[in-house]
């Protein structure tokens, strides 16, 4: 029987953004996906777009599993990963991240939230804007883009990942970042990330932070590789 791999999306995702993943994935897995409250259709609401939540929804996803899960979870979707193992680490075999951002603070929040405005989008990435109209339907795009920023100047505000919580995560973990991933790629995330426990860091070669510009093939084998790894240990 073939263990279980969680796949999470990431900010203004759905799990249908990591499909092509899957597809390399599933001869070693039995694939699953979750899409966060707020995300593909989901009403959007205030107070369950929010991080602490998607934990919440993790932990609640994996309580039907038989057994530990992998989890990958591309950039949100791997924060949220990690705040739920420092809730209930048992349910993780692994967690592999992938362009997951770990260093926040308010002038980095405000950094990554200037172009989360409906109009700007509209104006200067009408194709984007229409993407997202699609794939959220038939709740409001705008109001996804919205909460997102909301969500991101919470993060900053008062980050949840800590070093303490960070410490604290008894899992294999693998954070990837590419070398020309200006969201997660930088000193202090490679600093919190040494804290793991269990933690590797690895930069991937001429990666950028959009999914659908990493190399699959190489990103799935570090996941599955993953697995090797803790079913020898």
């Amino acid at each position: 029987m073939k263990p279980t791999l969680l796949l999470l999306h990431g900010a203004l995702g759905s799990p249908e953004t990591l499909h092509p993943l899957a597809e390399w994935l599933n001869a070693d897995f039995e694939v699953k996906t979750l899409a966060f409250a707020g995300h593909a259709g989901r009403p959007v609401q205030s107070k369950t777009f929010a991080l602490p939540y998607f934990a919440d929804e993790v932990l609640e996803y994996l309580e039907d599993e038989a057994a530990p899960a992998h989890v990958f979870g591309y950039s949100m979707g791997g924060y949220a990963a990690l705040l739920a193992a420092v809730q209930e680490p048992y349910k993780f075999a692994s967690i592999t991240t992938l362009g997951t951002k770990l260093d926040w603070s308010p002038e980095s929040a405000a950094a990554e939230t200037r172009f989360l405005d409906p109009e700007k989008m509209l104006a200067k990435v009408l194709a984007f804007a229409e993407q997202l109209r699609a794939r959220h339907a038939p709740a409001d795009w705008t109001a996804v883009v919205r909460a997102t920023a909301t969500l991101m100047q919470a993060v900053g505000a008062m980050p949840p990942l800590t070093v303490a919580a960070l410490a604290g995560i008894q899992v294999p973990v693998l954070v990837l970042v590419g070398d020309a991933d200006h969201t997660a790629n930088s000193e202090a995330g490679a600093a919190l990330a040494a804290q793991l426990p269990r933690g590797r860091y690895e930069v991937l070669p001429n990666t950028l932070h959009p999914l659908e510009r990493v190399d699959l093939r190489g990103l799935s084998e570090r996941i599955s590789g993953m697995r090797r790894i803790t079913d020898a240990g």
